[in-house]
C-alpha cells in the first residue's frame, strides 16, 4: 500500500533536501521556524498536504520556494527601522547643529549685553557715588538695608531744591538761584506738592548783615539758603539738592523729552526775547534745550524785540518750572524709560555730574520706595500770591518793593519787611489736615460797640482756633446784635460754621439791604464780623 511520503528533516515533501536559508537572529520568528525534533519523530505539515500540493510551486530569485517570501515583510520592517534610525540620527545632528548655532548666537548677545551692562552699570554706580557721596561698601549696604528718612516719623519729608547756572560760563550771576522750590511729601496719605519760593523775595542774610534777594543766599552756600527758608518761611527742611541747569537739560533728554501744556493769556502763546523761545498754546513736546530755555524765560525784552505771554514774569517762569519737574518725574516713571538701561544710565549720569545733595543712596532708595505709592497726576503746584500777578492787595501775600538805598526791585511780605507770618501760615495751610487751617479764610472784625478792645479780644479767640488771616477795626455805628456777613461764595464752609458758633448772631450776605451789609461792602475779606452789644462779654482765651 502506498504510503504518504515522509518529510525529511531539512527537506521538502518531495524528498529532496534543500539547505535551510540562514536567517539573521533578529528575524527569527518563533511562529515560523519549526522546533527542533528527533530524526525519528514524524513531522506534521503545518498545512494539510492537499492544500500544499494544490498550490503552484514558485521560486524566488534565490531559487527558494514561495514559502520564503513570507520573510519579506520582516526584512522590509528591519530595513525600515534602520532607515528611520539613520534619519533620526541625521535629524538629531541637524537639530544639534541648529541648537549650537542658536546657542552661540545667544552667547554672543549675552557677552555683548554683559559688556554693555558692565559698562553702563559701572557708569551708573560711579555717578551715584559721586552724587550721593558713596562707595562700593555704602552701595552694598544701601541695597541690603533700609532707612527711615528725616521727617518720615512725623509724616512729612521736605526737600529744598535750588537751581543755578554755574554750568553756563557766560551767564551773569551764575551762582544765584534762579529756581527755588520745596518738594513736600506726605508719607502717610501719599500726597505731595511743589511750592515755589520767588527768587526776588527780600530777606535778611546774616553773612551780608543786610537785606538781599533770597537767591543771593545760595552764593554763600545751600545751607544758608536752607536756614533762611526754615527760619523766615517756617518750612522745616530735611534735605537739600542743588541742581545746575545742565542737569535739568540732560534729564529731559534722558527721558526722551517731556510734554507740557502751555496756557498763555496771549493767543500767540509764549515768546521770550532773551532765550528766543517761541511756543504755541496747548500741549507741546520739549527737548532738553527747549525745556532749559523755558525754565530760564520770564518774558524779558530787549531793544526792538518784545516778549509776550509772561504776565507774571518770574511767577510765570516758576509755574512752568514746576510743570516741567512733574513732567520729568512722570516720564521717568514710564515702563519704556525704566526698562531702557541706556536711558537710566543717562538720567543717573546727569544727576551725578550736575547735582550736589546731602541725600545718601540709601535715602534715595527709600524715597523711590515712597514715590511708588504717590499719585503723580495729583502732585500739587503752588506759589505765594503777589500783587505783581494781579492778585488783589487784600489777598496777596507779597507785594512789590524797591530798596531806597540800592534801587533794587524785589518782593516783600504784604505785612511789611521781615513780617513773614502770613507766608508761614500759607505753608501750614498747605500741610494741615484741619479744614479751618486749609481754608485760611480772610476775616475782618469790626467793633460795633462802646467796649474798648472788643475786636482785639475777638481776634485772640479766632487765633486760638487756628485762624490767622485777620484784620480788626471799628464799625461806623453801634449795633445791638452781632452780624456775620458772608462774602466767601461758599468757599469756606468750616470757617462759616466756626464763626457762627463763636459769635452767635445773624448770618447774611453783602447783597442784603442791612446797614451791616453796607459796612461790609467796604472790605474784600471773605467774612466780616460786626460785633454787637450781645458780644460785649466775650473773653479772650
Amino acid at each position: 500500500m502506498e504510503q504518504t511520503p515522509r518529510r525529511l528533516v531539512g527537506g521538502d515533501i518531495d524528498g529532496f533536501i534543500r539547505p535551510r536559508p540562514k536567517l539573521p537572529k533578529d528575524l527569527v520568528d518563533s511562529n515560523f521556524i519549526r522546533p527542533k525534533t528527533s530524526l525519528h519523530e514524524p513531522v506534521r505539515p503545518e498545512k494539510p498536504v492537499s492544500q500544499i500540493t494544490s498550490q503552484p510551486k514558485t521560486f524566488s530569485s534565490f531559487g527558494q520556494p514561495n514559502e520564503l517570501n513570507s520573510f519579506q515583510p520582516l526584512i522590509t520592517k528591519r530595513l525600515s527601522r534602520k532607515h528611520k534610525a539613520k534619519k533620526s540620527r541625521l535629524k538629531r545632528w541637524q537639530n544639534w547643529s541648529l541648537r549650537k548655532k542658536v546657542f552661540m548666537t545667544v552667547l554672543a548677545f549675552l557677552l555683548v549685553g554683559f559688556s554693555l551692562g558692565a559698562y553702563y552699570g559701572a557708569s551708573v554706580v560711579a555717578s551715584l557715588d559721586k552724587a550721593f557721596h558713596g562707595n562700593v561698601f555704602s552701595d552694598v549696604h544701601a541695597l541690603f538695608s533700609s532707612t527711615v528718612l528725616k521727617g518720615e516719623a512725623q509724616g512729612r519729608v521736605n526737600i529744598l531744591v535750588a537751581g543755578d547756572s554755574v554750568d553756563d560760563p557766560g551767564h551773569l550771576g551764575a551762582q544765584l538761584s534762579d529756581s527755588i522750590m520745596v518738594l513736600s511729601i506726605n508719607t502717610r496719605n501719599h500726597t505731595a506738592f511743589l511750592l515755589s519760593i520767588p527768587r526776588d523775595l527780600w530777606v535778611y542774610i546774616p553773612q551780608f548783615n543786610s537785606y538781599q534777594k533770597i537767591n543771593a543766599a545760595n552764593d554763600i552756600s545751600i545751607n544758608t539758603l536752607q536756614q533762611i527758608v526754615q527760619t523766615d518761611l517756617g518750612i522745616p527742611i530735611d534735605y537739600s539738592v542743588l541742581v545746575d541747569y545742565g542737569a535739568f537739560r540732560d534729564a529731559v533728554d534722558a527721558v526722551g523729552g517731556i510734554t507740557i501744556d502751555i496756557q498763555s493769556p496771549d493767543p500767540r502763546g509764549l515768546y521770550d526775547a532773551y532765550t528766543h523761545l517761541k511756543l504755541p498754546n496747548g500741549e507741546v513736546t520739549l527737548t532738553g534745550q527747549e525745556a532749559l530755555n523755558l525754565a530760564r524765560a520770564r518774558g524779558d525784552g530787549s531793544a526792538g524785540d518784545v516778549s509776550y505771554g509772561f504776565p507774571g514774569t518770574d511767577f510765570t517762569r516758576t509755574m512752568y518750572q514746576r510743570k516741567m519737574v512733574i513732567a520729568i518725574v512722570k516720564k521717568a516713571d514710564t515702563i519704556g524709560v525704566l526698562a531702557n538701561p541706556i536711558k537710566i544710565s543717562s538720567l543717573v549720569n546727569a544727576v551725578g555730574t550736575n547735582v550736589k545733595t546731602d541725600l545718601t543712596l540709601q535715602d534715595v532708595l527709600r524715597l523711590a520706595q515712597i514715590g511708588r505709592s504717590l499719585n503723580l497726576n495729583s502732585i500739587g503746584s503752588y506759589t505765594y500770591s503777589s500783587t505783581s500777578t494781579g492778585t488783589p492787595k487784600s489777598q496777596a501775600l507779597l507785594t512789590d518793593y524797591t530798596d531806597p538805598s540800592s534801587g533794587e526791585e524785589s518782593l516783600i511780605p504784604s505785612a511789611g519787611i521781615g513780617q513773614y507770618g502770613q507766608l508761614q501760615n500759607y505753608y501750614q495751610q498747605l500741610t494741615s489736615s484741619d479744614p479751618i487751617v486749609k481754608e485760611d479764610a480772610s476775616i475782618v472784625i469790626l467793633n460795633g460797640t462802646n467796649v474798648n478792645g472788643l475786636a482785639k479780644k475777638a481776634e485772640g479767640i479766632l487765633q486760638a482756633n487756628k485762624l490767622t488771616n485777620i484784620t480788626i477795626a471799628n464799625a461806623n455805628s453801634n449795633y445791638a446784635q452781632t452780624m456775620i456777613v458772608n462774602q466767601s461764595n461758599g468757599q469756606a464752609p468750616a470757617t462759616r460754621t466756626l464763626l457762627q458758633n463763636l459769635f452767635p448772631g445773624t448770618i447774611t450776605t453783602s447783597t442784603s439791604s442791612s446797614k451791616e451789609a453796607e459796612e461790609a461792602n467796604n472790605y474784600t475779606a471773605q467774612f466780616v464780623v460786626i460785633l454787637g452789644q450781645n458780644s460785649a462779654n466775650i473773653k479772650q482765651p
